[in-house]
């Protein structure tokens, strides 16, 4: 039985979180691992639309971030795979604080992937709900892009052994 390694997880979530799209909405992967994902996002003045409230991109990002990453850990090492459907419900407002979004991978394919995410907010109120279909590609989106993209290291092997190997 395979397990995940943490040191790739740990590498590799300090390769993501240099993204520069992450960077711009402030979004911080903080934990992988097998079907669940956790981000965080300090929410400032630039996430706000007219009105003074969260704009519903930054709940369709977010939603999208943790659903997306949920899957990771259960897909073999070199895949790649791609949002193609992603469904938002924006539930509540708000103009500040912090926001936690938790993904969880429903069902993992070897085409389709079917995942979920939910931002609530530091008092636990539900904010955003949102579920994702992810395309499996071939030779596209893996890992070994995001390297190559972001310039950085090869990350050690994603699956250990049960003798940690």
């Amino acid at each position: 039985m395979r397990s995940i390694n943490p040191k790739h997880i740990q590498d590799l979530l300090s390769l993501i979180n240099k993204g520069p799209f992450f960077q711009l909405l402030n979004i911080k992967i903080c934990e992988l691992k097998c079907g669940y994902s956790k981000i965080m996002v300090k929410l400032e003045e630039k996430h706000l639309n007219p009105f003074g409230t969260i704009h519903g991109g930054v709940y369709a990002s977010i939603i999208d971030t943790a659903a997306y990453w949920a899957a990771y850990c259960e897909v073999d090492e070199h895949a790649g795979y791609t949002s193609i459907d992603v469904s938002i419900h924006n539930l509540s407002m708000v103009n500040r604080g912090n926001i936690v979004v938790e993904g969880r991978s429903l069902k993992v394919g070897r085409s389709l992937c079917l995942c979920e995410a939910q931002a609530i907010d530091e008092n636990g109120r539900l904010l955003a709900y949102g579920t994702s279909k992810l395309m499996m590609l071939k030779g596209k989106q893996s890992i070994n892009h995001v390297i190559a993209a972001m310039g950085g290291d090869v990350l050690p092997p994603k699956f250990i052994d049960d003798t940690g190997n």
